[in-house]
């Protein structure tokens, strides 16, 4: 009795053993399908951007987000593209702007356009701190900010100078 016993716990053991290790593959391939498909989406977004398609390409970078939450890129580029669709969006664009510092404090991008949201808002101060961060990155970035902090405005035309490129 024991042997059988002892034969059923070993089979009961091995059985949940396979099953996590199937969940577990699932959760995986479920996680990259996730990422592959916000990858697609963001870089929609990036065209869509590059094109100034501003509320198409917001569309596309909510939607990658909703994806993978920590994708910092597309919270940058999902702020510039609110940024551009008027002041009304600054404040949701600032969320963004922070969010991906917040995910990631070594990308230049989010610094050089929040300095220019904040010049923008005519936060003077706030948009040199930016671009202190930049030149302590060593970003080529620092100066595209230092442009906008003295003269007021972007350089025209649009140079697309701080948002994220395609992944």
């Amino acid at each position: 009795m024991s042997k059988v016993l002892g034969s059923l716990l070993t089979l009961l053991l091995s059985s949940s053993l396979a099953l996590s290790s199937a969940f577990a593959a699932g959760s995986g391939s479920y996680h990259s399908n996730s990422s592959s498909s916000a990858e697609r989406l963001y870089n929609q977004g990036v065209k869509l951007m590059m094109d100034k398609k501003y509320a198409k390409a917001e569309k596309k970078f909510r939607s990658a987000i909703k994806k993978d939450t920590e994708l910092a890129e597309a919270h940058n580029n999902l702020a510039y593209t609110l940024r551009k669709q008027g002041s009304e969006n600054y404040k949701a664009a600032l969320t963004h702007y922070n969010k991906a510092i917040y995910l990631d404090s070594k990308l230049p991008e989010p610094y050089m356009y929040r300095g220019v949201l904040y010049v923008q808002m005519g936060d003077k101060q706030r948009a040199l701190e930016d671009h202190e961060a930049l030149v302590k990155m060593g970003s080529p970035l620092a100066e595209e900010l230092e442009y906008v902090v003295k003269n007021g405005r972007e350089k025209t035309p649009e140079q697309f100078f701080g948002v994220s490129e395609k992944l």
